[in-house]
């Protein structure tokens, strides 16, 4: 009788085993996927405005395709001097929306030199309204609502990155 109960115990624990393995064995490397993916970077950018001053700015960077597609969704708010700057591989004209974004936001749409060429308010929530570029830029830096007018940044005024889009970039925070 004794050695019938050690017996299913043992296979009792190595089923137990097993499925423990298993388990880990499937969901360990999504949640180290998903880790890579929704791990958020952040770095201080500089914006010179019409007047001459040197405006920082801690953005988030998007510089891949989940981030790009996530970007603000689905937060209620942003600090007032932090934002998300958007980095894409070519310069080309691009599109952005607001759907599940629920900040009004501003857009800066930026070129291969960091001058900004265009910018523009968008409505939250709106997803049949489409922001795009006129001109081929490579990077979007988005902002609270009336940030660039409030501090006297217009199409023209130029945007440091400090080595934020670099490959070998020391300046990332996480």
């Amino acid at each position: 009788m004794y050695r019938l109960i050690m017996r299913m115990m043992a296979a009792h624990w190595l089923q137990k085993t097993v499925a423990c393995i298993f388990i880990t064995a499937i969901i360990l490397p999504f949640t180290q996927f998903r880790s890579v993916f929704s791990e958020e970077r952040t770095c201080r950018i500089t914006l010179q405005n019409v007047r001459g001053t040197k405006i920082s700015l801690n953005a988030e960077i998007a510089n891949n395709e989940f981030r790009r597609r996530k970007g603000l969704m689905f937060r209620k708010t942003l600090p007032v001097n932090e934002g998300m700057l958007f980095v894409f591989e070519y310069d080309q004209k691009l599109s952005f929306w607001m759907k599940n974004t629920y900040i009004p936001l501003s857009i800066a749409f930026i070129d291969a030199g960091g001058f900004i060429r265009e910018i523009y308010d968008m409505a939250p929530l709106h997803e049949n309204i489409i922001y795009s570029s006129k001109n081929f830029v490579r990077y979007a830096l988005e902002v609270n609502k009336g940030w660039f007018a409030g501090n006297n940044i217009v199409p023209g005024c130029r945007v440091f990155f400090h080595g934020c889009i670099g490959k070998s970039d020391s300046h990332f925070k996480r």
